[in-house]
């Protein structure tokens, strides 16, 4: 059991397997990669179609100016629309001030039967998800690999473990100075009806609510 869910968190839900920052522009290299095409900067490598929201929630997020992430597209993520992990070679091989991220993101949304490419919701809804995620490699930074296999066990099997990483997630991207883009995130998500229900009450019970991220935002700008 606890091996199944170890590789839940590392390579996704079984099936039974499944301003724009002058630091990121030192010319990025193309490449043609079915469905989408690529782009590869520094360290980074994103689909081009959201090359715009990434580098606008990376440019919040300094410390991550030499971690190794790549953004990935998938057909379908059980339970999410997007979901940062470590890589899995890197996590076994590498010290964490070396280790490779990838933050997978769903292809098209599904609203109740019409679909809707990622990059077609609003702009900041968009940032606020990325920025989400990569407020989760911000938590990984600083866990040994250890310390990530017995959080991804954790996180699979302990709903309050689930909530505290969310939390955790939503509270370095507001401490970035991400909150006007997480509440447009968690706002464009509650207040549209193409979301399922389950979808929305998991956005509820687990993350910050819209009044808590307000309330976080103007709290850090005293």
């Amino acid at each position: 059991m606890y091996l199944l869910v170890l590789w839940t968190f590392l390579f996704g839900s079984p099936q039974i397997s499944q301003k724009v920052s002058d630091r990121f522009s030192n010319h990025p290299k193309t490449e043609n990669k079915d469905p989408d095409e690529v782009v590869r900067f520094k360290n980074k490598t994103v689909p081009k179609v959201i090359l715009e929201p990434v580098l606008k929630a990376l440019a919040y997020f300094p410390d991550l100016d030499s971690v190794d992430i790549t953004f990935e597209f998938k057909e379908n993520i059980s339970g999410a629309v997007m979901q940062a992990q470590p890589k899995i070679f890197s996590l076994f091989v590498n010290g964490k001030e070396d280790r490779k991220y990838r933050i997978k993101i769903t292809r098209e949304l599904d609203l109740g039967g019409e679909l809707l490419p990622i990059e077609k919701i609003p702009i900041d809804a968009l940032v606020g998800w990325i920025g989400h995620e990569l407020g989760h490699v911000m938590d990984y930074l600083k866990r040994s690999s250890t310390d990530m296999m017995h959080f991804g066990a954790r996180y699979f099997l302990s709903k309050k473990k689930v909530t505290e990483a969310e939390l955790t997630a939503d509270g370095y991207a507001i401490g970035c100075g991400m909150g006007l883009q997480i509440l447009a995130n968690k706002t464009y998500i509650l207040n549209n009806e193409g979301f399922d229900v389950e979808y929305r009450n998991k956005i509820k019970s687990l993350y910050m609510s819209p009044d808590q991220i307000i309330s976080m935002s103007e709290a850090l700008e005293k």
